[in-house]
């Protein structure tokens, strides 16, 4: 009897041991599906993360502190403090007649383009047959305007024996060497510039689709004239984009190289009338090796970028209407 009572007693307990053993509940993660979710796109968003700080944000440091330094590559740099831009300001005059250039590189093209760029897109936007070829062709100089053969193309058109000149002989006109003059040479290049309008036509047009046909049918119903239209219903309401437009293209103004240094085999002549501010940094860096002084130029350039961006938002407040306003 007390074997048997022993006996299944054992049996009873072996089973809820056995029974406890299997039904051990598996280890569940304590993170949400967000959660998880976001550690997921954080891992994928990891080698941008790592490319921002070796590639990005590393360089942008260590060009800061070169700045405060005497470096030209072969020797350890020398700290020397404000040194570098006190010498941009009070003794470099080809500092001086590069932002001279720069300016008036900037304060033309970015106009130009703007206007040519919303002319050309307003008359594709009138219906006009074969309007997707158009499209393209305008937009195909924005693809190639900052190449180098483009560049190298450019000077011909515009040297003694180019194509402008030959143009102006059919008036009876007797050319120049544009790009060699000084007078004009500065002007070839914001002509390149306007060339490339093809980016900013593109977003005009996204722009002026979005603008309803229905006040321009009630405004006709009124009497409005074409222009009337035009200053009353265009220009407000594309007025966001115009803003858009405004900063990439003082930003990609600002940085124009390509350019200049191809129009000018690197020099920026003729007497310095093409010395964009970008191609003296490039010169004092790479053909002077004055690394500290040309990464004081570029954070100078950074300061300058950065204010007019500023200047352009704090404006837009006067300028700029959106839809709710």
């Amino acid at each position: 009897m007390t074997t048997k009572e022993s006996h299944s007693g054992s049996g009873a307990s072996a089973v809820p041991s056995h029974g406890r053993a299997g039904a051990r509940p598996a280890r569940r993660s304590r993170l949400t599906p967000q959660q998880l979710e976001n550690r997921t796109a954080y891992l994928f968003l990891l080698p941008w993360f790592a490319g921002l700080a070796l590639v990005t944000l590393g360089p942008v440091l260590v060009s800061l502190y070169l700045s405060f330094t005497r470096y030209n590559i072969l020797k350890p740099p020398r700290w020397i403090g404000l040194e570098n831009y006190i010498d941009m300001f009070t003794d470099d005059p080809h500092f001086w007649a590069a932002v001279r250039v720069t300016f008036f590189y900037v304060g033309w093209s970015v106009p130009l383009v703007l206007v040519a760029s919303l002319v050309i897109a307003t008359l594709l936007n009138r219906g006009l047959s074969g309007f997707a070829i158009y499209r393209s062709i305008f937009y195909v100089p924005s693809l190639i305007g900052g190449s180098v053969a483009i560049g190298l193309l450019w000077r011909e058109v515009f040297g003694s024996q180019g194509i402008f000149n030959r143009l102006l002989g059919l008036f009876g006109i007797v050319g120049q060497s544009w790009v060699a003059t000084p007078a004009t040479a500065a002007w070839t290049l914001v002509s390149l510039h306007v060339w490339t309008f093809g980016a900013s036509m593109v977003i005009f047009l996204a722009g002026l689709r979005q603008i309803p046909v229905s006040l321009y049918e009630a405004a006709s119903i009124d009497g409005a004239s074409a222009l009337t239209k035009f200053r009353r219903i265009t220009l407000p309401l594309l007025s966001p984009v115009i803003f858009f437009n405004i900063i990439l293209l003082t930003i990609q103004s600002f940085q124009s190289f390509t350019q200049a240094f191809i129009v000018s085999n690197g020099t920026g002549g003729p007497a310095e009338s093409t010395l964009l501010y970008t191609l003296y940094l490039y010169k004092r860096a790479f053909v002077q090796l004055d690394m500290g002084y040309a990464s004081a130029m570029a954070w100078v350039l950074l300061v300058v970028i950065a204010a007019f961006t500023a200047l352009l938002f704090w404006s837009a407040r006067f300028w700029v209407f959106y839809g709710d306003d």
